[in-house]
């Protein structure tokens, strides 16, 4: 596959993945919170455009399900409820008391694929926002030590060897557990950015000095510092654009490494907790050994990962010209 082929797939992947998750409003069925107790552990729901007399049906339509006595449940066939497209607010729904689970629900009646999409808000959203801060802290940094070097180089990056020296989910870890564990649902979506975009800038901070380093040497930078020019000019005009090849990259490689962080301290409750969902809190419960044999559908946020990181690190092969 070339070079301008892998670049189309992957944003081709990363786009539609990306704005299934931003019109989640619109696009799940439910509301992420709502709760339908009558149906726990409901299985996905099958869409049908035959009916039972054998006849083609122009509109998809579900049966209505009730339990079955044995755990499980069964369509009633003598109820059927068409599948009404472009609502108001919703690009799909049926009429009460038919229901529409894609994806089945969890053990409280939760649909599985509303949560889905909505859980993947905070786990890309975390992402993409602790890569941005990890690049604006990795390009001043490096920067700085690159370009004036000195003591702000040996600081930042002996700073730097130590950062990387230490697991970064364990340091993730150790830094989740001194911060209050009880706190509002914005306060730990800004933590957990604050967090993870603040270890990561290490990689980042050393390509950018590298980069920094070879391009202040050159012809046209000596140049214009021989014509009088100050250092805020010539980082400005000269040295910065010369980063952003680089930081671009180390973006398509950063922002998946920072997703699956969200979702492993979410996962391990440190994270966004319910009712909001994410997709760590969402793996929390299907890691129990009954959700994963009876209830496989639970495991839906774990195959929505593969495509995601797949399309970034696709994307990341391509922009090195590989």
């Amino acid at each position: 596959m070339s070079r301008r082929a892998k670049i189309a797939l992957a944003l081709a992947t990363l786009g539609v993945l990306h704005a299934a998750v931003a019109l989640a409003g619109y696009l799940a069925p439910y509301d992420f919170a709502e709760q339908r107790r009558d149906y726990p552990y409901a299985p996905p729901t099958k869409v049908h455009f035959i009916d039972r007399a054998g006849h083609l049906q122009l509109r998809p339509f579900v049966y209505a399900i009730e339990p079955d006595g044995a755990g499980g449940y069964r369509e009633d066939r003598t109820r059927a409820f068409p599948v009404r497209l472009r609502l108001p607010h919703r690009l799909f729904g049926v009429d009460d008391p038919g229901v529409v689970f894609l994806l089945g629900t969890d053990g409280i009646g939760r649909d599985v694929f509303s949560r889905l999409l909505y859980g993947g808000r905070v786990s890309l959203v975390t992402g993409l926002a602790a890569t941005l801060l990890s690049l604006a802290l990795g390009m001043a940094f490096g920067i700085v030590a690159g370009y004036f070097g000195g003591w702000p180089d040996r600081l930042l990056m002996r700073g730097a060897e130590l950062a990387m020296a230490l697991p970064w989910l364990y340091l993730l870890l150790a830094v989740r557990a001194f911060l209050p564990l009880h706190i509002g649902t914005l306060q730990a979506f800004a933590l957990l950015i604050a967090i993870i975009g603040g270890i990561g800038w290490v990689r980042p901070a050393r390509l950018v000095r590298g980069v920094v380093l070879s391009g202040r040497e050159r012809g046209y930078v000596e140049a214009a510092r021989g014509f009088g020019a100050s250092d805020v000019y010539l980082i400005r005009r000269h040295i910065l654009p010369m980063t952003f090849g680089v930081s671009l990259t180390q973006a398509t490689v950063l922002i998946p490494q920072f997703v699956l962080a969200e979702v492993a301290l979410s996962f391990l409750g440190l994270g966004v907790s319910e009712p909001v969902p994410s997709w760590g809190n969402m793996l929390a419960e299907a890691s129990q050994y009954h959700a994963m044999v009876s209830y496989p559908w639970m495991l839906a946020p774990g195959l929505a990962l593969a495509p995601i990181l797949l399309g970034y690190l696709l994307l990341a092969d391509a922009l090195e010209g590989r």
